[in-house]
């Protein structure tokens, strides 16, 4: 018998899995690791605590499943995308992770705009603007920060590239992790004329490798570390958004998915490559025959926690997290949609889509007396769902698309109030699947059976993961909710000016 490890690293932990050549889940471990926060807009992450972790879950994995390691045949990694490692030549860090949340460059993002002759001209050509948020200024602000890191890094490697470096002492870097970069999806090759027209130049980006690709086996170092044997094989995976689409079987031409997780987003499969428009990204898929259409809210199961740590403090103390969340859902639902006309905006971290902005933050708009925690929940939950809806609307409009359902996946998918209330917002069927937690890492496994010819196919991940349930929109809601919707969009736009007034100075320093 073969079985496959897979993991989801995300930004907060990593979720592993173990699973046979069916896709039957056969133990699975949770590892967590910190985020650090040195300045205002800044946040890094410690690659050897992803390291840690990964070895942490598999060995939990193994013990469980009490499986021998010599059955376990391959392993692949799904992970947060955007990732900025420099390595030198002997394979040590020399600076921690610059996280994908993390908008320190926003003056190198200008910079980088002003090459090709500003920011309509750039946006003419790419179809975005680029913000402090994207690679490439966060390599320009390493090449001009900390010139004696950059002239020491051998390769810049994401964290899938990391973790396989660190399995098989191989520097590459993914197809679908390249996008972040700037990779062209027509010829599956750096975007040569991009990094040299920024200066950064392409010498210290490492050899590019498709998803299902080998990468090689496991170092005698990587198999003690892990607990496993050398002869697993490690293929080359995928970033986290294309996992997660493989995992909700939303893979065919035109089917979309929503993922709701610490972040959210919307997604959309297509054969085609077009250019990206209003915040949304046309990126590889994980099945490297197929691209991705992708819209990302930064911020979103990461804003519940906050809710939960600030409004119910004093219930964490004495009960446990599972009946403060089944609290908290009593509460939205004996509070009206529409929460008393009160809307919170998911901003925490700035935002990438609906709209591109590092100095946006959160806004709770239109409070009064009258509104109560539950209020003030349930606010928090529509307006991710709102955020969701603008996101579908712009993949509508600018990729002629048509969304009547989508397929969602992630932790808050467990959440039915929610499910209803995203259903009713967005006035699109929302289908639960049978994997809410593990898409991500289902889909990292399906990469590695595909990689190793345990499958034929990425359609047969459709054998793996079932529907579950359809939340339908209801009709005696639509009106308030259109109504809100106009209303959450304005508070951007008359909002923007304010907030890059108050912030953009204090992100520079």
């Amino acid at each position: 018998m073969s079985y496959y490890l897979a993991y989801d690293v995300g930004t907060s932990s990593v979720k592993a899995i173990l699973v046979d050549k069916q896709g039957d889940i056969k133990s699975s471990a949770i590892a967590h690791y910190p985020l650090y926060m040195p300045q205002p807009g800044w946040v890094e992450q410690d690659p050897i605590d992803y390291w840690n972790a990964i070895c942490k879950a598999t060995k939990e994995i193994v013990n469980q499943s009490n499986i021998p390691v010599s059955e376990i045949n391959a392993l692949a990694f799904s992970t947060q995308a955007m990732g900025i490692i420099p390595i030198d030549k002997t394979g040590n860090v020399l600076y921690n992770n610059i996280s994908w949340v993390d908008g320190r460059a926003e003056e190198y993002a200008v910079k980088a705009m002003k090459k090709f002759g500003g920011k309509k001209i750039f946006k003419a050509i790419v179809g975005v603007e680029i913000t402090g948020k994207d690679v490439i200024p966060k390599l320009l602000w390493l090449k001009n920060k900390k010139p004696e890191i950059w002239n020491k890094t051998y390769k810049v490697l994401d964290v899938n590239g990391y973790l396989k470096f660190k399995c098989t002492e191989k520097m590459v870097a993914e197809w679908s992790g390249a996008c972040s970069y700037a990779f062209n999806l027509k010829s599956k090759d750096w975007e040569n004329l991009f990094f040299k027209i920024t200066g950064i130049g392409t010498d210290k980006l490492p050899q590019l490798v498709k998803s299902t690709d080998l990468v090689g086996t496991l170092t005698a170092e990587a198999a003690k570390d892990l607990g496993l044997d050398t002869h697993v094989k490690v293929y080359g995976g995928c970033d986290d958004t294309q996992a997660a689409a493989v995992g909700t079987t939303a893979i065919h031409e035109g089917e979309a998915h929503i993922y709701t997780g610490t972040s959210a987003w919307v997604g959309v499969m297509t054969k085609n490559a077009p250019k990206f428009k209003n915040g949304i990204f046309s990126l590889q898929s994980a099945d490297p025959s197929m691209n991705f259409i992708v819209g990302i809210t930064e911020s979103a199961g990461v804003n519940t926690e906050w809710v939960l740590e600030n409004f119910y403090s004093n219930e964490l103390k004495s009960m446990n997290k599972e009946a403060v969340f089944q609290l908290m859902e009593n509460e939205i639902l004996s509070t009206e949609p529409g929460a008393d006309y009160l809307i919170m905006t998911p901003w925490f971290l700035g935002e990438r889509c609906p709209v591109s902005t590092t100095t946006t933050r959160s806004s709770l708009i239109n409070l009064t007396h009258q509104h109560q925690r539950g209020h003030i929940v349930r606010a928090h939950f529509e307006g991710i769902a709102h955020n969701l809806k603008w996101s579908i609307a712009n993949i509508e409009k600018d990729f002629k698309f048509k969304i009547s359902s989508l397929k969602i996946t992630g932790g808050g998918s467990k959440n039915k109030t929610w499910m209803q209330i995203i259903a009713d917002i967005t006035n699109r069927d929302i289908i639960t699947t049978s994997q809410p937690i593990n898409a991500g890492a289902i889909g990292a496994a399906v990469v590695a059976m595909v990689g190793d010819n345990a499958l034929h196919s990425f359609s047969e991940v459709k054998q793996v993961v079932a529907e579950v349930k359809t939340f339908q929109p209801r009709k005696e809601y639509q009106q308030l909710y259109n109504e809100l919707h106009q209303t959450y969009q304005a508070v951007y736009y008359r909002l923007k000016d304010t907030y890059q007034a108050i912030n953009q100075k204090r992100f520079e320093l």
